[in-house]
């Protein structure tokens, strides 16, 4: 470490949001948060019911110059105080991806300062450090989004991150999707669904609770049967030809999904003698989940971190965050000739 502050920029492109963050990190080894633009391209998909990666990736091309302006005019900085540039080099959509990694190394290049290709999903852990300070030595993260659905064990945001449980189909957010175009919501389905859930009974049917059972894989979770639970009801009222009780549906749905993951969240900090779980990602900012978790973890002793809302969603801050964390603790930069890999895996936090 240097005895003088340093600015991080970070960059995000790996699915439907052009992120730019910007943070401070402190001669300390504190992260402070200066500036976080997002330009989502979320509305262009919506009619397709998911993402399409052609239009997710011409979005990110027309977006990354203004929203790295609205990022620096946010911070009051320029171009020239960047010290270091982190960007998403996977996992993600491999167009999207390109455009952000081929971003990072023309700033990287113009600035002449280190570049830095890091992990989505080490970000998704970062950012929580944002809001509220630094991380244990050891602590679980519960990765939930609509591309992942992973237990973490961190042991050291910068040096090691291990998979201890991830979904074997579907993600949770992945399943809110496709039970919203079961009941003709709108796409994205998480708020829709969770707005709704509020009016329902969570009680009035009872969906399954994949691998759950004490056979069953310990720490990995399952959605798809549960997603096929909700259109078989539905198709089955259908031909009773009885109305929908939508409200009911999203409430008795959102239970059986923030049940499996409180309690395999729960179920496996204790397994691994971890005091401190961070959740994190799109689907942290569901209201049950939040509300469940923090019950089952103040009733097993367990300390529970959850970012504010703009912060689980994907964003350069995260990246920018993790970017810092592998600044402070010595990381070799990455080449120039990084590429964006769509498939990289959790352990692999920062290429060099």
């Amino acid at each position: 470490m240097t005895t003088t502050d340093r600015i991080v920029l970070g960059i995000e492109s790996s699915c439907d949001e052009t992120g730019v963050g910007l943070v401070r990190l402190g001669a300390d080894g504190s992260v402070e948060l200066l500036a976080d633009a997002v330009a989502s391209s979320v509305d262009e998909h919506a009619r397709f019911g998911g993402v399409v990666p052609e239009i997710a990736s011409r979005a990110h091309l027309t977006a990354m110059a203004p929203t790295m302006r609205r990022a620096l005019d946010e911070s009051g900085l320029e171009l020239s105080d960047v010290d270091a540039i982190a960007v998403t080099a996977g996992p993600g959509l491999a167009g999207a991806l390109m455009v952000g990694v081929a971003a990072a190394k023309a700033y990287s290049v113009a600035l002449d300062v280190p570049l830095y290709g890091v992990n989505h999903l080490g970000g998704h852990v970062a950012v929580d450090t944002l809001q509220h300070g630094p991380l244990p030595p050891r602590c679980l993260a519960l990765l939930v989004s609509g591309g992942h659905s992973q237990l973490l064990l961190v042991e050291g945001i910068a040096e090691r991150i291990t998979q201890v449980g991830s979904t074997i189909d579907d993600a949770a957010g992945e399943a809110y999707d496709k039970v919203a175009r079961i009941l003709d919501l709108p796409y994205p389905g998480g708020p829709p669904i969770d707005g709704l859930a509020k009016q329902g009974n969570s009680k009035a049917i009872a969906f399954p609770r994949g691998l759950t059972g004490p056979r069953d894989a310990r720490h990995d979770f399952s959605f798809s049967g549960l997603k096929t639970a909700v259109a078989r009801w539905v198709e089955g009222e259908q031909r009773a030809g009885r109305e929908i009780p939508v409200a009911d549906v999203c409430a008795s749905f959102q239970e059986a999904v923030a049940d499996v993951l409180t309690f395999k969240a729960v179920r496996a900090a204790q397994d691994l003698g971890v005091g401190t779980l961070v959740i994190s990602g799109g689907v942290a900012a569901n209201s049950r989940l939040s509300a469940l978790a923090a019950e089952r973890c103040a009733a097993a002793g367990i300390e529970l971190r959850v970012p504010r809302p703009r912060l689980c969603t994907d964003n350069g801050a995260m990246i920018a965050a993790l970017g810092a964390h592998v600044v402070a603790a010595g990381a070799k930069p990455s080449p120039l000739d990084l590429s964006a890999t769509p498939g990289l895996p959790v352990e692999t936090i920062v290429l060099s």
